[in-house]
């Protein structure tokens, strides 16, 4: 690493777990729960498009040897890719944040668009030679994906496997968010304060997950209307503000029963069920098995 890097700050050095998946296709994932700043390194060629997606916390991309930054926040994704020159992941990673990146050869991610190139911008005829910087918002969807690529409990002989799974339907869900929500020509997010005022919304939805408030009281306690509610919840997170929220209380309530300290009625219940019975068919409707039947599986 250039020493550059290490001016200001303790920076520990670390290393990402790299699974290989497929030909050319890698998952890396990083955990940092230390109180220090920790430094990666790892050289990857130009044949390579890199898509970053940072969990929890925050992290830098270091370029040129220090001369420029780039941030990834939390629940935020990057998609850099550039043809013309090699483009090695010098990277810190902030104290209590968690990053996992998915790297893919431009050979292999032609050949699962090859007959749709023009709906991947960056596949396209004229751009095909650019360089391409894309950051984006994690959905629900893609948060519970990138969860089981960072928290699992897996025989070893199994885990790429597993992980070729789920790298392919993270990519899928990004690319269907890009045609669902297309953020960069959204004048919604033109205005800071209304992306503040949705993220607020989220923020609320959340901390009162068990009985949240409706649509309307909701729009009124971040002042907003409630058609600029709903578009701009979607445009920011590709969902409808309860699509989003089921999709949290089901990751939370799977989170509650891997850690084994509640009860089916007891994690239903934290999560704003009345009835244990409506738990298990939500659960059953997102995940295709029953809380029990998952639990047994972690077994």
């Amino acid at each position: 690493m250039n020493q550059e890097l290490n001016t200001n700050k303790s920076i520990a050095k670390s290393s990402f777990e790299e699974t290989k998946v497929d030909d050319g296709v890698f998952v890396l994932a990083h955990k940092n729960e230390d109180n220090l700043v920790q430094s990666i390194a790892k050289e990857i060629d130009s044949d390579y498009i890199q898509f970053h997606f940072c969990i929890k916390g925050s992290s830098q991309f270091v370029f040129n040897e220090g001369r420029y930054r780039l941030n990834i926040l939390e629940e935020n994704s990057l998609l850099l890719y550039n043809p013309q020159r090699d483009l090695p992941i010098n990277l810190e990673i902030n104290p209590h944040s968690w990053i996992v990146s998915v790297l893919i050869s431009i050979k292999k991610f032609h050949g699962f668009f090859s007959h749709e190139a023009d709906y991947i911008t960056f596949l396209s005829e004229d751009n095909k030679d650019k360089k391409y910087y894309k950051d984006g918002v994690i959905s629900p969807s893609m948060a519970i994906v990138l969860n089981q690529l960072i928290n699992y409990n897996l025989n070893q002989s199994i885990k790429p496997l597993y992980f070729k799974g789920k790298a392919y339907e993270l990519l899928s869900l990004y690319f269907n968010r890009s045609e669902d929500a297309d953020i960069e020509q959204c004048p919604f997010l033109v205005d800071e304060t209304n992306v503040i005022k949705i993220r607020k919304a989220k923020d609320i939805i959340i901390g009162r997950m068990a009985e949240p408030p409706s649509l309307q009281e909701l729009a009124d306690e971040i002042g907003l209307s409630l058609k600029k509610l709903k578009e701009g919840f979607k445009q920011i997170y590709g969902d409808s503000v309860f699509s989003f929220l089921f999709d949290y209380k089901m990751e939370v309530a799977r989170k509650l029963l891997e850690a084994g300290n509640d009860n089916v009625n007891e994690v239903g219940h934290k999560i704003g069920y009345s009835t244990s019975s409506h738990f298990i068919a939500a659960f059953k409707k997102k995940y295709g098995t029953t809380p029990k039947k998952y639990v047994m599986s972690l077994g």
